[in-house]
This record gives C-alpha cells, structure tokens and sequence, in this order.
C-alpha cells in the first residue's frame, strides 16, 4: 500500500534518474500536454497590434496607424493627448504632431493616422 504512494510522491518531485524509464514517461508526458493542448483552454489567441507603425509619406516624420478602440469613448478634445500617451508608452520619445480620423465609404471611423516628429 507504500508503494503506490511512494512512486506518486517521487512522481510529483521530480525524483527520478535522469536515464530512467520514469523519466522519459514524464517528459513525455509533458510534451503531449504542451502540443495536444487546445488553445481555448487558455484564452491565448494571437491578437494583432492596435499600434502600427506604417510608411510615412512626408521626410522627417513617422505615421501610425491607430485602431479605433483604443481612443473609442475619448473625447475629441482630449484624442490628441490620450493618442500621444499611447504612442509614447509603445514607442517612446515621439512628438505627435497631428491625428487624422480615417473614415470609410459609410462615414465611420476605420482607424486614425498619427503624424509624429521625432
């Protein structure tokens, strides 16, 4: 009756010999929970950026592309500086110059152009 719970208490510890039969069980073990575990089990789904940097058009300046979420519910008044807040935790040392609202064809905002100087 010792027995079984000696071999789970060296289980759980790791108590094994590195070349032992015991030991390749766990470590295959390991690596069939690691490839053959469902992503949704963790809620980690790849997310794309919400700040991207993209090609700038004038010399001497960098564009970012901005998702609409993150200045959703921001007044307009205060866009500017939460775009410069998020522009300076992401890429630091960035003076924001000027932010455009893209909007498509039905007039809705898709993103905003953030025009920044070094």
């Amino acid at each position: 009756m010792g027995s079984p719970a000696i071999g789970l208490k060296r289980f759980i510890f790791w108590d094994y010999p590195r070349a032992g039969w015991q030991y390749d069980v766990m470590v295959g073990i390991i690596l069939l929970f690691i490839f053959l575990t469902p992503r949704e089990w963790f809620r980690d789904q790849p997310r794309a950026s919400s700040i991207v940097m993209v090609e700038s058009t004038a010399r001497g300046t960098s564009e970012y592309w901005i998702e609409p979420q993150q200045l959703e519910g921001v007044a307009e008044a205060e866009r500017k500086s939460k775009a410069s807040a998020l522009l300076e935790a992401r890429f630091k040392k960035h003076n924001l110059v000027r932010l455009e609202p893209i909007f498509d064809s039905e007039q809705e905002i898709r993103g905003y152009l953030a025009v920044t100087k070094p």
